[in-house]
């Protein structure tokens, strides 16, 4: 197959160990939490003798995108709830189930750990997710003073992340067999890549694969391997798969001001999105016509490329886009893309942009009459989407270990969670950007093996912490989720102390 990517004190149990002792041994904080040494960190592992089926559904993500997955499966629609056979009824495959939700803000985004040389800390950011869902302790708000201990354990762990799927679904499911637990595991990379695989085969398609995704989902090959291991499965030939790593888009959709900021502060030294020079992300002068840049969101002097930065959505994706076609024109390769895999939970959001953009390279034409990318995109893309095909995975999991609920009142909760993490400001030494958030120095320079202490705070999504355009897309794009999410802040007890100015107001 051809590829082509682009783009605090330590515990006594750790506290005589070398940092490179700790990288060395990532499962540090499993072997805690296994022997039960830690009131930080704290898995009540008893807990699935007594009640498993019962019990909801975690699903987890960076950040806000992986809403995205959940809305997918909540909308499931492909089995007979009474047969469990293969084909819709009408009715929600999910109907009687709940789920508590995580989404790891103050930590995002995931992907670029790995281009920071912090692969050992992702995977130890990771396992923290994991035993935030399988445990009881969660933090009211962001002033709290001490955690909660009432937050119900998960019987199946979604991971709604792609970089962490990448990384670290190897990681969890060793850490549930370490702990004996009947947890069932979904990610999202091997949904995404079985679609793939079944998207160019139907009808005998062909073509290549095309994969947006962050630099560390892509550093990690984990679609690489996911779509030949698929491919071999299904008795095809390996599609040409080729990669970009599309650095600072999952964070410009969010707003990080790494990446999308004021014209004035975006000239600053804290922009770290694509630019003249920039080792990870290089604007060509010479692709200047192939971006199309549009002028809104395009900050700099155009006689000075060293000083021209992207400001919107919109133009990370015209520069993502062009720079994959654009090197996969270069690599000598003929066969034309036919599928795109959206290989993190942000970009579906931005589907018909991404779409659009790609059929503008397909028209593109020179000076000179010459249109270089014109046999190299398929005049019919298929962009996949691998949150519904994850939803699939996760009932035939829960179905083959007889845990999905098929009635009301089986499930121990009477509404879903959603929670989020807020930086931690009580340990010393913390770095925060004037909006709150952790500096890019602060959040990359850490290293694993720090447990005596949270970084985060794990708190009920409020209107504190999602911002009202953050709520605004929820309610539009995923109404589902708006629901169960405003249903969570006025009747869940997990919300109970929030004043009623916190509380997530529903729309008229």
């Amino acid at each position: 197959m051809l590829v082509l990517v682009f783009g605090s004190i330590l515990l006594t149990t750790c506290t005589k160990r070398s940092e490179q002792d700790i990288k060395q041994n990532a499962p540090c904080l499993v072997e805690l939490v296994k022997r039960g040494e830690s009131k930080v960190f704290t898995v009540p592992v008893d807990r699935w003798e007594v009640e498993t089926k019962g019990l909801p559904i975690g699903v987890f993500d960076s950040g806000i995108g992986g809403l995205t997955v959940l809305a997918a499966i909540l909308e499931l629609d492909a089995f007979n709830n009474v047969t469990g056979e293969a084909g819709p009824d009408g009715r929600a495959d999910f109907e009687h189930e709940r789920f508590v939700y995580l989404g790891d803000q103050a930590n995002m985004p995931y992907g670029n750990y790995p281009s920071e040389e912090k692969v050992d800390f992702l995977r130890e950011l990771i396992i923290k997710d994991v035993v935030f869902l399988l445990g009881e302790s969660y933090w009211l708000c962001a002033t709290a003073e001490q955690p909660q201990y009432d937050k119900p354990p998960v019987k199946a762990i979604v991971i709604a992340c792609n970089t962490a799927t990448a990384y670290g679904l190897e990681d969890i499911r060793g850490a549930l067999n370490q702990w004996g637990l009947p947890v069932q595991v979904v990610g999202v990379v091997e949904a995404g890549a079985d679609g793939a695989i079944g998207a160019i085969t139907d009808e005998d398609k062909g073509g290549a694969v095309a994969v947006l995704a962050t630099v560390g989902t892509c550093k990690s090959r984990g679609y690489v391997h996911a779509i030949a291991k698929s491919a071999d499965e299904a008795g095809v030939k390996p599609p040409v798969v080729v990669q970009q790593g599309c650095l600072g888009l999952a964070g410009v959709i969010e707003g990080d001001p790494s990446y999308i900021t004021s014209p004035e502060a975006a000239a600053s030294e804290d922009y770290r999105g694509p630019a003249v020079g920039n080792k990870a992300a290089s604007i060509d002068p010479a692709l200047f016509a192939q971006y199309g840049f549009e002028t809104k969101g395009f900050l700099g002097d155009l006689d000075s490329p060293v000083t021209w930065r992207l400001n919107s959505v919109e133009n990370y994706v015209r520069y993502h886009t062009t720079s994959l076609v654009e090197r996969y024109r270069r690599s000598g390769s003929s066969e034309p893309i036919s599928t795109v895999i959206l290989g993190c939970t942000h970009f579906p959001y931005q589907m018909d942009r991404i779409a659009t953009s790609f059929g503008r390279l397909r028209n593109f034409r020179k000076p000179d009459g010459d249109e270089p990318y014109k046999n190299l995109i398929s005049a019919q893309l298929c962009f996949i989407d691998p949150a519904e095909l994850t939803a699939t995975q996760l009932y035939e999991s829960l179905a083959a270990a007889g845990l999905l609920i098929n009635k009301t009142g089986e499930s121990i909760l009477t509404t879903d969670e959603f929670y989020i993490s807020v930086p931690n400001t009580s340990p010393a030494g913390v770095k925060l950007t004037v909006s709150g958030g952790f500096t890019y120095e602060y959040k990359y320079g850490r290293v694993p093996g720090h447990f005596a202490a949270e970084y985060v705070k794990r708190v009920p999504m409020s209107s504190t912490n999602l911002s009202e355009a953050v709520r605004v897309s929820i309610n539009t794009r995923m109404p589902a989720v708006w629901e169960r999410l405003v249903t969570f802040s006025h009747k869940s007890p997990r919300t109970m102390g929030l004043p009623v100015s916190a509380r997530i107001m529903p729309t008229n």
